[in-house]
């Protein structure tokens, strides 16, 4: 499920007010940890395991390929980081009074902006997200702000977002781009579990730290030819560290990592608690934390198809009861 989960951290839908940097989420690395970003020469590959033998030892770690396979649906909810304070309070604003406002309009959202900024703690404010995914491939994401709930679906060949955050209030079908993406994600477990059977190679490329602790290099190509490196925990066997989709920053690609951690076992296998996504030069990272994770959750397949924008609104919060006059 990590890498997964981890792809949607790197490459997903973007939290609203994050035009100028990543999620989904995107969804991150503690400050100590930002000089692990730097081109790391990978150390020589000690005598004693090769690659076969380093995934045997992962697949256990993670529960076994047994549970794994008897996962059929897995649904996690949790929170992301969305920036600080004073971002999120101004794209709330703008979500809120929509984009194509008039120069007044705009002049009133600047005024209330500056307002906001001066009020908000400058502290990363995290939005609620929640995570369905069924076999085969079928997913669907959900993430509140301001008030709405944006929905990103996938029913294993066709995609939608509804982004009420835009002001935009119909249903869209993913570019082609955002198509070929999600159509290249693994399933549930990830690339790394019953690799041969996808026909995926993997190999072992060497040894670098990852959060202090020496771990595997595995160089992972699916059928479809895109590489992707993932660090196995020389110790724990467990995917610490995954390679994420570069990212455009200043006008350049830079690469993204999602550094996964606190793992724990869920019903037999072994699932990530916390994912740190971090790109490459620049200093911010971004977390994404689980608060639950429910595996083998009925989930009906309607919930996998073009989403309905009423569905997709998140209900106003009730009204506070009023208190009792006084009594004299």
């Amino acid at each position: 499920m990590s890498k997964s989960l981890a792809s949607y951290m790197s490459n997903q839908a973007d939290p609203p007010m994050r035009s100028k940097t990543p999620l989904f989420m995107s969804l991150l690395l503690c400050a100590g940890l930002v000089p692990a970003l730097a081109v790391a020469e990978s150390k020589a590959i000690p005598a004693g395991l090769n690659a076969p033998q380093i995934l045997d030892k992962h697949v256990a770690a993670r529960g076994g390929l047994q549970a794994w396979r008897a996962v059929q649906t897995l649904a996690v909810a949790g929170k992301l980081d969305a920036g600080s304070g004073d971002s999120v309070a101004r794209s709330e604003i703008l979500a809120r009074q929509g984009t194509g406002a008039s120069a007044k309009r705009a002049a009133a959202a600047a005024q209330a902006a500056a307002d906001a900024k001066k009020a908000a703690q400058a502290q990363q404010v995290q939005l609620p997200f929640r995570l369905e995914m069924k076999r085969p491939r079928k997913s669907r994401l959900e993430i509140d702000f301001a008030g709405k709930t944006a929905v990103q679906v996938y029913d294993g060949q066709n995609g939608w977002k509804f982004r009420p955050y835009l002001n935009r209030d119909d249903v869209e079908p993913f570019t082609a781009d955002e198509a070929k993406s999600e159509a290249a994600k693994a399933d549930i477990e990830g690339p790394l579990l019953d690799y041969a059977a996808k026909g995926t190679q993997v190999g072992l490329e060497g040894m670098e730290p990852v959060d202090g602790h020496n771990a595997y290099k595995l160089k992972v190509t699916p059928k479809n030819g895109d590489v992707q490196h993932i660090w196995i925990d020389a110790q724990s066997f467990l995917d610490v560290k995954v390679e994420g989709v570069p990212r455009r920053m200043d006008g350049k690609m830079r690469n993204v990592f999602v550094y996964q951690r606190d793992f724990r076992s869920v019903q037999g296998v072994m699932v990530p608690y916390l994912y740190e996504t971090a790109i490459e030069g620049d200093p911010h990272t971004h977390r994404m934390v689980i608060e639950s994770v429910a595996v083998n959750r009925a989930l009906d397949n309607a919930r996998f198809t073009k989403p309905q924008v009423l569905v997709a609104e998140t209900p106003p919060p009730a009204a506070p009861p009023k208190s009792a006059p006084a009594k004299k």
